[in-house]
């Protein structure tokens, strides 16, 4: 499990033949999980300042390329502090962002979801976009706004974005959990 708040910003040394490299400041230990760009991957090689990964072509279905700079999550341990919100790092799909504009000292994003993500939000509520728990603050029938702070700006990869740019969304899991509950109930 994850919160969401990214912990570390690292670069992208290669990714072939399914075998994904970043460097990092991470001490990692083989089999921890690490989120990357909010994708739940586990450690298969660590040694100081790298990290390595085996990306299956499952999850590169549901996912944007791993290229250049990405958000770092370790996973979260017993006692660590709630302060993002719950995020599986099971990404649901990518979205695509249509502005980032300055607001104030920080930034206003609007997203384009698919609707099978954009079912799952709502205002005030929610959501993981590339490993980074954010609040929705507006909602329309094309997507999502996203009111960035400067603290966000600053410590993730989302100041990096432009109109065009694919970005991993996983939505909240409560909204899942509710769709399939009323679905069972719903049932003859």
């Amino acid at each position: 499990m994850f919160t969401g708040l990214v912990r570390e910003v690292s670069e992208v040394e290669s990714f072939k033949d399914g075998r994904l490299v970043v460097a990092s400041s991470t001490t990692a230990e083989l089999g921890d999980s690490i989120a990357i760009d909010g994708v739940c991957l586990t450690v298969v090689a660590a040694v100081p300042g790298r990290l390595s990964f085996d990306v299956v072509p499952e999850t590169m279905t549901r996912v944007k390329e791993f290229a250049g700079r990405v958000n770092l999550e370790p996973a979260l341990r017993s006692g660590d502090p709630l302060g993002g919100h719950q995020v599986q790092g099971h990404v649901d799909g990518t979205g695509e962002v249509a502005s980032l504009e300055p607001e104030g000292e920080g930034a206003r994003m609007q997203l384009v979801l698919a609707p099978e993500l954009l079912r799952y939000c709502v205002e005030k509520g929610s959501v993981t976009v590339d490993g980074v728990s954010l609040t929705v603050a507006a909602i329309d029938e094309a997507g999502i706004e996203l009111a960035l702070i400067p603290h966000t700006l600053a410590e993730t990869t989302l100041s990096d974005r432009k109109p065009g740019d694919r970005v991993n969304i996983e939505v909240d899991v409560l909204a899942k959990y509710a769709e399939r509950m009323l679905a069972d109930t719903m049932r003859p």
